[in-house]
């Protein structure tokens, strides 16, 4: 198979849009991701997976923090800016939780600690030990095929 292939099979899986987030030295650094999910309740773990190719994967490893900020439908222009596709005058709002920038009004900032990575493929999978939590109501920002969409509720 060839890797467009690849990439529109993967495409076929609708997820949520996230912005991971780390502080280094002082700085505030952010990148949009879909590539996260749940591990582990007991203990409480998650995943996310960084390419060898993102300025990010520097960051977390040095800095050994990351913050999952799953984001709303009313946040699409931070998913853009934060995919580097640039949109004039998008200002992000941060907070700070123990220490570390969470992005204001996502509907989950989920704060973590590195537990370990492993390098697959081009890729670094970083397993993260959840230290805080804080939650916002809203309604989802979804992608599918390359595209971004809403969730419909039954």
């Amino acid at each position: 198979m060839d890797d467009r292939l690849f990439r529109n099979a993967m495409g076929k899986f609708a997820t949520g849009v996230t912005v991971i987030t780390t502080k280094v030295d002082e700085h505030i650094h952010g990148m949009t991701a879909n590539a996260f999910m749940s591990v582990s309740l007991n203990p409480r773990l998650v995943a996310i997976s960084i390419s060898e190719k993102a300025k990010m994967l520097e960051k977390i490893n040095n800095s050994k923090r990351f913050v999952v900020n799953i984001l709303s439908n009313e946040q699409k222009n931070l998913s853009m800016h934060f995919a580097g596709q640039l949109i004039e005058g998008v200002s992000v709002e941060f907070e700070t939780i123990d220490d570390i920038p969470v992005i204001k009004n996502a509907l989950a900032n989920i704060i973590c600690n590195v537990k370990s990575a492993y390098v697959e493929g081009d890729h670094t999978v970083f397993i993260g030990e959840v230290t805080e939590l804080k939650l916002t109501d809203g309604e989802p920002l979804a992608f599918f095929e390359g595209k971004y969409g809403k969730v419909v509720k039954d």
